[in-house]
């Protein structure tokens, strides 16, 4: 598959640093800049569009029969526009994820008005995969041979699934003993050779970001600038979702920060097309034992107020060195919003309010919801508020916290083992229905 019509931009890499800015020759696979080691942007300089002509066709492409229209990253390639025409496109008809109302779990957090973008309804069962098209797409692009990245579970089963499907080669450094067994069962179904290296994600990285160049290795984590491109088409798919009316605030859990940066920047894109008139508040809510973003916002330092030994149930964002911080800390000012941090058991409680609605995510998902709830019981987020909160795991990637947490007598007995006679299955069903 190609991309079938021109791309209306064109396309550099840019350093983000204020005192640099140095723009990166886009033939060479770099993702810092080579004069000061900043993270890069893929900018555009847009021809003049329309804006309601670029939402009709956006619109249209919802009808089409293309593989590429199928993409919810691919369909609005006018703001993605780094692959020329005739590039081979790596899809997996990524995106279309559903945006669904939660009225009890709005009700526990606020009240506000709650409707969940989830993201856990990707092939792979993450939101990595709408950055991960973009990426493999670039990696095809420049001749690559092998993909690698660290990863705490999603990133790498996402890889695996691209790389398989691109006809590339996949390696994984993942922290030992900490990914859950589903995501990785899910790298090795697609092929991937698994690195268990290190105690967590920070480390598998460093070693990774090391031995890559000497390798040849294509790396893919989201300091490679084009899974970025991939990621921000969340915000134009949300908002066309609801007739373009821009929620009060858009609400995302932080890891290693990739994906808040993303919708900050697809965010700021829209507004300078004319797309949208109005800028959501972007909310970044981390996990009390990895909170490094948090803690240097709250600091107000300069530097990043890293964690050495994250520690978190929900796995998906225990990293406490984020490759990002300083495109989420620049995507919050454009936004005009903020950060918070809550404990695993307020994790767990968001989780469980969000199961009454028949809503449900993996652990790092729910921390959003969460942080809703505490930023609204402090007055930061006034009652009935529009709220989107992104879910960006699916419920079975981590089936060891669920029966971990509904199994036991905190759970209300939700599991009972009965001998398998009529009298004892009566008696206690007869507990479970309150006599009836």
């Amino acid at each position: 598959m190609s991309v079938t019509s021109a791309p209306m931009a064109s396309t550099y890499l840019q350093c983000i640093e204020e005192t640099c800015g140095r723009r990166q020759d886009t033939q060479v696979d770099v993702h810092a800049c080579t004069s000061c080691g900043g993270l890069l942007d893929v900018k555009y300089d847009f021809d003049p569009i329309n804006p309601a002509q670029l939402r009709d066709t956006w619109r249209q492409r919802r009808l089409s029969d293309d593989p590429i229209d199928r993409s919810g990253v691919w369909r609005f390639r006018e703001i993605v526009p780094f692959a020329d025409p005739g590039s081979r496109i790596i899809t997996l008809s990524e995106g279309f994820t559903p945006l669904v109302e939660a009225p009890r779990a709005g009700s526990w957090a606020g009240p506000v008005q709650l409707t969940v973008k989830h993201q856990g309804a990707n092939l792979t069962g993450s939101f990595k995969d709408v950055g991960m098209t973009a990426c493999i797409t670039r990696a095809v692009c420049r001749g690559a041979r092998w993909v690698a990245c660290a990863s705490t579970g999603n990133t790498s089963s996402s890889m695996a699934a691209y790389a398989s499907r691109a006809g590339l080669k996949a390696l994984l450094f993942v922290p030992l003993n900490q990914i859950s067994a589903p995501k990785l069962a899910q790298a090795l179904d697609f092929g991937a050779f698994v690195v268990e290296v290190g105690n967590n994600f920070d480390a598998a990285f460093r070693l990774l970001v090391e031995i890559a160049p000497e390798l040849g290795l294509y790396l893919v984590n989201s300091i490679n600038p084009f899974r970025i491109e991939g990621q921000k088409t969340i915000v134009p798919e949300m908002l066309e979702q609801r007739g373009w009316r821009s929620p009060d605030y858009i609400v995302v859990p932080g890891g290693n920060l990739g994906n808040s940066s993303a919708i900050g920047k697809g965010l700021q894109e829209l507004k300078d097309l004319g797309v949208i008139e109005k800028i959501p508040k972007l909310v970044i809510v981390q996990a009390a034992g990895a909170s490094p973003f948090y803690e240097t916002l709250r600091a107000g330092a300069k530097d990043l107020c890293a964690v050495e030994n994250p520690h978190t149930e929900a796995s998906a964002i225990r990293i406490g060195h984020p490759a990002n911080w300083k495109k989420a800390r620049r995507a919050l000012l454009w936004a005009g919003g903020f950060c918070e941090s809550v404990t695993d058991d307020e994790i767990f409680e968001a989780k469980a309010a969000l199961a009454k609605d028949g809503v449900a995510c993996e652990p790092a998902s729910a921390a959003g919801l969460a942080g809703v709830r505490k930023l609204a019981q402090a007055g930061k987020i006034e009652k009935g508020a529009d709220v989107v909160c992104v879910l960006t795991g699916h419920q079975l990637k981590d089936t060891e916290y669920i029966m971990r947490h509904r199994s036991g007598e905190k759970a209300g007995g939700q599991r009972m083992q009965v001998e398998a006679d009529l009298n004892s299955l009566r008696t206690q069903l007869k507990r479970v229905l309150g006599g009836s």
